[in-house]
């Protein structure tokens, strides 16, 4: 192995490390309990910006890392929940559906980096959009249904009152990739 690859490996398990730690401290904030069993969390904002950052195989493995530790039963989501049992819950499939929803963000991105200004600042809101939310929700709505025997359809509309937030979180994720672009122009969008 040379030292350039080994740099780059190191590098980027760094940033791996980096960002499974970035949804830890998410998780730090407090939850807003909703009655369904699927709480309002700041961790789809990590999910958002690790997969617009890292790419889709560095996004993917951040976050699989960070639930790998929640696994471990380390208390890293919002109320110090941790441990096997949050994987069984009603809010399981969200789990599952940030590492392929950080993928998604990742190669929707890498596809559009070379935008530049207001141009960066739209293809990381479509993004998030697709990756933290359309992805997210497709594996949270099918978890939620199966977990709490509810309907595909009324877990669908159950999530209705998440979209503004995240919609928020999508407008954060978007100002904070170009805040990074901008500030740090040897970040490249378009390796993993």
């Amino acid at each position: 192995m040379t030292t350039t690859g080994s740099l780059t490996s190191s590098r980027s398990l760094s940033y791996i490390a980096l960002f499974a730690a970035l949804m830890a401290v998410f998780g730090l904030i407090p939850k807003i309990d909703l009655p369904f069993g699927v709480p309002i969390t700041l961790q789809s904002l990590g999910v958002m910006l690790a997969g617009c950052l890292l790419g889709p195989r560095r996004g993917f493995l951040a976050i699989a890392l960070f639930l790998l530790a929640v696994a471990l039963g380390l208390p890293l989501l919002p109320g110090g929940r941790g441990g096997l049992s949050v994987f069984v819950a009603p809010a399981s499939g969200f789990l599952f559906g940030w590492m392929f929803g950080a993928f998604t963000c990742g190669l929707l991105m890498r596809r559009m980096a070379g935008a530049t200004g207001t141009g960066l600042l739209a293809a990381a809101f479509v993004a998030s959009l697709v990756g933290g939310i359309v992805v997210v929700y497709a594996f949270g709505i099918v978890g939620l249904s199966w977990i709490a025997h509810m309907s595909l359809s009324q877990a669908a509309l159950a999530m209705l009152v998440f979209i503004p937030g995240d919609l928020i979180k999508c407008g954060i994720c978007a100002m904070l990739v170009q805040t990074v672009m901008r500030g740090m122009p040897g970040w490249r969008l378009d390796r993993d």
